[in-house]
């Protein structure tokens, strides 16, 4: 199974662009702090790159920007490439299959009505609403 969860902040604005074919795909990094602290009481911090395809990377593109919460649920791939001195250089992404928003759109600072309180998530189904009288039991 390879499935990873993370909650953190924007590192830096999202990029957006398109491959040859006119996929949108977005990338940003994150921050997210360890649950412990170090003997002198600091905490750690690792950056994780995400990549997000399709609408949700349009979505990410439009409304994310550096600072900004999310929670991220993908997966890992790891790939590698030769760097411009020749050397190898292996990298981790996570491939994000959902992304919520965390940061209030108040605390955005923007106006924009037509921004999703949680935008780029899969939706889900809406459960019908049941009288207690229709259970079995």
């Amino acid at each position: 199974m390879n499935k990873v969860i993370l909650v953190g902040n924007l590192t830096r604005d999202p990029e957006l662009s398109e491959t040859p074919s006119g996929v949108a795909v977005c990338r940003f990094a994150i921050a997210v702090s360890r649950d412990y602290a170090s003997a002198d009481g600091t905490r750690e911090t690792d950056f994780f790159n995400i990549t997000v395809w399709r609408g949700r990377a349009e979505n990410c593109g439009k409304y994310l920007k550096k600072g900004n919460k999310v929670a991220i649920v993908g997966s890992l791939q790891n790939r590698s490439y030769e760097d411009k001195d020749g050397i190898k250089r292996n990298v981790t992404d996570v491939v994000a299959n959902e992304v919520e928003f965390l940061t209030p759109r108040s605390a955005q600072g923007g106006d924009d009505e037509d921004a999703p309180v949680t935008s780029a998530k899969r939706e889900r189904p809406q459960l019908e609403a049941i009288d207690d009288n229709q259970l079995p039991f």
